[in-house]
């Protein structure tokens, strides 16, 4: 499916799936403002990178493949010193095994999947061999018949954080997927489909794709992070669902439009009904302001991979959400080019993560091309 077919088949549906395009009217941030921002981010993040081409700490692969995604997506070659020492330092953790991750990592299925994505953005001929090996190892984490998981169960087709165990989540589902992608796996990729049965479990809504009590209970069709052990940090509903909340509900639309699904499916309608019902660059909604920038990247990507120029909140208003999203970026930039959250919960009080997510939601920010 390409996704200008998603575009116009989405623009032709009545609210309350919003989407509007209003030509008369220039959509995103002003250029050089958000050139200048990128310029102090990067400046920044170059600030905060280690010796040996790593940021956070030399253990840290995901904050560190993060940081450099966001170098290049701030318009940096991949053969600047920050960027190519960043990319040797996430070349040089690729293990026998496939993982990118110090020999202990615990999270070594999310820094693995951070990692292909950067590596086959920066050079897909260079790292084949390593992105190769890694996509073996991503495939082999996922919840499936080869671990004695069948298709009813509500495990299946998910991944956690590292092999051997663990429990699924969206979070790590969505990143999979996009890292499958990054590695040329097409929408129709077995895998890529297990996982979209996983992340449809995520979501609330009462369908042939998730039969749960929890989504029935809600059925708003936002998404919550795990249905495995039925967890969602945005808490429970009086009637005992899972809240729907901010950051799982753009990366499960994210995942939909990467796994193939067009506005067609109810999937799909109702996670956009539920992002107009909801709409705010002010908060995570449901969360506040815990993981805020992780929200504000996914905003930015999800929106963007499923080419929606205009947003329509529940009063009828029709948002560019480029232009909200860079104008509440910029004011939240500190003078010295760095993002930080006062709100230190997954890690968001370094400089140096949050900085990365910023750099990555502006580069969703450009203005869409015009015809």
């Amino acid at each position: 499916m390409k996704l200008t077919s998603f575009l116009m088949a989405l623009a032709l549906t009545a609210p309350p799936l919003a989407v509007a395009q209003e030509a008369s009217q220039k959509l995103g941030p002003d250029p050089a403002a958000l050139a200048a921002a990128r310029q102090k981010g990067a400046a920044f993040l170059k600030t905060t990178q280690a010796d040996d081409g790593s940021w956070s700490s030399p253990d840290s692969i995901g904050v560190t493949a993060l940081a450099t995604q966001a170098l290049m997506s701030a318009g940096l070659p991949k053969d600047d010193p920050a960027v190519a020492a960043g990319l040797a330092k996430i070349a040089g953790a690729a293990r026998e095994d496939g993982r990118i991750s110090t020999p202990n990592s615990r999270i070594s299925g999310y820094e693995t999947s951070v990692a292909v994505v950067v590596l086959s953005g920066a050079d897909a001929e260079k790292y084949a061999p390593i992105v190769k090996k890694a996509e073996g190892f991503l495939r082999g984490m996922q919840f499936d018949e080869d671990d004695g998981v069948e298709s009813g169960d509500v495990a299946y087709g998910g991944v956690a954080y590292g092999p051997g165990g663990g429990r699924p989540d969206l979070s790590n589902t969505a990143y999979l997927i996009e890292a499958l992608r990054a590695a040329g796996a097409g929408e129709d990729d077995p895998a890529i489909q297990k996982a979209l049965t996983f992340v449809s479990r995520c979501q609330n809504l009462e369908s042939e794709y998730n039969q749960s009590e929890t989504a029935s209970a809600v059925n708003d069709g936002g998404f919550f992070y795990n249905p495995v052990a039925e967890v969602s940090p945005a808490g429970r509903t009086p009637q005992g669902g899972l809240r729907s909340y901010g950051s799982m509900t753009y990366a499960g639309l994210k995942s939909m439009v990467y796994a193939g699904l067009n506005k067609d499916d109810l999937r799909v309608r109702a996670a956009i009904d539920w992002i107009g019902k909801n709409y705010t660059v002010q908060q995570n909604p449901g969360m506040g302001d815990a993981g805020l920038y992780y929200y504000y990247q996914l905003f930015g990507k999800a929106l963007d991979v499923a080419e929606v120029e205009r947003l329509t909140d529940e009063s009828g208003t029709a948002h560019d959400w480029r232009g909200n999203l860079a104008a509440r970026l910029f004011a939240l930039q500190k003078p010295n080019g760095s993002w930080v959250n006062d709100n230190e919960r997954w890690m968001e009080g370094d400089p140096s993560l949050a900085t990365a997510f910023a750099l990555l939601a502006l580069d969703d920010c450009d203005p869409p091309p015009t015809e």
